[in-house]
């Protein structure tokens, strides 16, 4: 006897085999869709990464004709050492969230090319391609987000903790800057585990996200709040590296140059309307170079060509974890394949 299967109104699903291989189909188109936005994604913030780079090169390069070739062939590599000292940051935040470990690779591929998007208009396109090239990776958006939510925190603390070594400079040009000593004792407050875990959890509440699944503990808070310190001080490496080809006072100018790039690029970061920060990070770097013994001139012109090999060094360490990351899977493939 054969048995007819009655459909119901609206019920017009293939049979079990033809439905699984609709099925599949339907992934798999959905899959390259996903794909092709992710690349136009990736290739539009490279876009305005390169207009960015476009834009000042003329400066850069008549900026870097009065520095030595090693001077900024030094500055660049502590430019790069921060950058991914702050991905090892984020790495450790996001592997504490749960799930697979990320690991350097795979997470610097995600964090970097994600952080593409700051070059866009309104900062918040870094965040969103950070999570869609976690979720291409098999990493659930709200853990990427989440990580990249608590480094943020832990960075803005430790640069107003760093910022204190440009005090002097800063406070003679700007006395409303004192408003640092009252922020700097409430976020180092806001950095013990509970209360971090806790403020976390309701910033993913108020986006409607899931809360933190285990609380965090003082080892990975201090792990990623020591990686942001680090950045800090390579960042202000690369700024004295250039400064110092003209005069910059040794010792007390790298002092000020590592306080200077975290008020900068703190500032920068809460610029939301403009790409990276453009225009606001060179003011207080100008502020505190000026200080040092610079002109205003030299300032600006070592401002300048920081940005530029700011964009350079966000290209380059991209390309390489993006590259590195394509090679890990290489290596992995054959093992996933048994």
């Amino acid at each position: 006897m054969t048995t007819v299967r009655t459909q119901t109104p609206g019920d017009d699903a293939p049979s079990t085999e033809d439905g699984e291989t609709a099925g599949k189909a339907r992934k798999s188109t959905k899959a390259r869709v996903l794909d092709v936005v992710r690349w136009v994604a990736i290739l539009l913030v490279i876009g305005f990464a390169a207009k960015s780079l476009a834009s000042n090169w003329d400066e850069f390069w008549h900026t870097l004709a009065d520095v030595a070739w090693q001077s900024s062939v030094l500055s660049l590599v502590a430019l790069m050492a921060s950058i991914l000292v702050s991905v090892w940051g984020w790495q450790v935040l996001v592997d504490h969230l749960g799930g697979k470990p990320v690991g350097y690779a795979r997470g610097a591929q995600i964090c970097l090319v994600g952080s593409l998007g700051k070059y866009v208009p309104g900062s918040v396109w870094a965040y969103l391609l950070q999570m869609e090239l976690g979720r291409k990776a098999g990493l659930a958006r709200a853990r990427i987000f989440t990580g990249s939510l608590i480094q943020l925190g832990l960075g803005v603390v430790s640069a107003l903790v760093v910022s204190l070594l440009a005090a002097p400079a800063l406070f003679s040009n700007s006395p409303r800057a004192m408003w640092l000593f009252v922020l700097i004792p409430v976020g180092l407050a806001l950095l013990h585990p509970r209360i971090l875990s806790w403020g976390t959890s309701l910033v993913l509440k108020i986006l409607r996200r899931p809360p933190l699944a285990e609380p965090l503990g003082w080892g990975v808070v201090l792990k990623a709040f020591g990686a942001s310190m680090g950045a800090w001080v390579f960042q202000g490496v690369h700024l004295w590296l250039l400064a110092n080809s003209v005069g910059a006072p040794g010792f007390n100018g790298l002092i000020l140059c590592i306080g200077a790039m975290a008020v900068a690029m703190t500032v920068g970061t809460f610029a939301f309307i403009l790409p990276s920060g453009v225009g606001v990070r060179e003011v207080a770097q100008v502020a505190v170079l000026t200080a040092s013994g610079l002109t205003v001139g030299q300032a600006t012109a070592f401002a300048v060509a920081s940005r530029v090999m700011f964009t350079v060094a966000d290209l380059l360490t991209a390309g390489f974890a993006a590259l590195a990351a394509k090679l890990a899977a290489r290596r992995e493939a054959p093992v996933d394949a048994v």
